[in-house]
């Protein structure tokens, strides 16, 4: 029989324990390394069929998270299930499930395109490995680089090779771990394309990134920072729910009217966009009073905007730093 990759005339299919329409479902998630706790109880739901987002700073945890998810790290305190296996006795079965991509190529730089392929096909105990990867090729649209060395590669076909090679198995869930840091504009593009034609073949992905033209294409989002879930949902949703009123400044001498604003009551948010400037905040009667002065300064044009993605999620990493201590 021939292992081929899932397409759309056929449709992935759910693993044995997988039953409802949760994917990942965890609780109280808490890990420590040397004395520092690098996720703290985390709880979060990923639903069947969604790509989840997951997103934060460096050094927030996402990366810990991811792995305790996939059963490479067993959490210090906390429950969950993944795929409907227990995260804490069953990470063998998770790990047959789930296809994990990591931030780093992985995959043999000395080996071609086919050879690495045929080589992650052997390694699941695929029935037809050649055939297995001859699909992938085709599918990624790499068969004219089948025997191209994958070091030779740039960096967004090195990510689609490692794609590829996380999807050979047919897992039910996809892990990945700030797949497109490095590569230009065009290959980021082609890959989240790639991303939703799985999503829409029943596949579930938690990508984690920092890209937020990239959050916004995903169907819901969590954001963690200094190990704590601090907001999750759909954009919108964690948009309207982060209370902010927002003002887009333009004029000259922006820099020094930013550095005037910050730390003002009322005042929760002061940062840059291109050539204007994005102040917010949740107290809309405080903001208004602590912007009078520089409101009436014929220098700047001051204008209510929607609060974006990225206002809120400076925002939650400001407050991050304080919930974390």
């Amino acid at each position: 029989m021939r292992a081929t990759l899932p397409s759309p005339a056929q449709p992935i299919k759910a693993a044995g324990a997988f039953a409802g329409d949760i994917a990942i479902e965890v609780s109280g998630l808490t890990k420590s390394f040397n004395g520092r706790t690098v996720v703290s109880d985390l709880s979060m739901e990923v639903r069947r069929g969604l790509i989840y987002g997951f997103l934060g700073p460096n050094g927030s945890g996402k990366t810990t998270t991811i792995r305790m998810l996939c059963g490479l790290l067993t959490p210090d305190a906390g429950r969950g299930t993944c795929l409907g296996y227990d995260i804490l006795t069953q990470s063998d079965e998770i790990k047959r499930h789930v296809g994990y991509m990591t931030q780093r190529f992985s995959l043999y730089e000395d080996l071609s395109i086919r050879e690495n392929l045929e080589f992650v096909a052997r390694i699941h105990g695929l029935d037809d490995p050649r055939g297995a990867a001859g699909d992938a090729l085709h599918r990624l649209g790499l068969e004219n680089r089948a025997h191209q060395l994958a070091g030779e590669l740039s960096g967004g076909w090195k990510q689609r090779v490692a794609l590829g090679a996380s999807i050979l198995p047919g897992p039910q869930l996809l892990l990945l771990d700030e797949p497109t840091a490095g590569v230009d504009p065009k290959a980021r593009r082609d890959f989240w394309d790639e991303i939703h034609r799985l999503a829409g073949e029943g596949l579930t992905v938690l990508v984690s990134t920092h890209y937020m033209d990239e959050a916004e294409r995903c169907h819901e989002i969590a954001y963690i920072a200094y190990g704590r879930l601090l907001a999750a949902g759909t954009v919108a949703h964690v948009v309207a729910q982060s209370g902010l009123e927002t003002w887009t400044v333009t004029g000259i001498a922006l820099r020094q009217l930013a550095e005037t604003l910050r730390g003002r009551p009322g005042v929760d948010m002061v940062a840059p966009f291109g050539s204007a400037l994005h102040v917010a905040g949740r107290d809309p009667a405080l903001l208004m009073r602590s912007t009078e002065a520089a409101r009436a300064d014929e220098r700047y044009s001051w204008r209510r905007d929607q609060p974006t993605l990225e206002d809120v999620f400076i925002d939650l990493m400001d407050r991050g730093r304080d919930n974390f201590g």
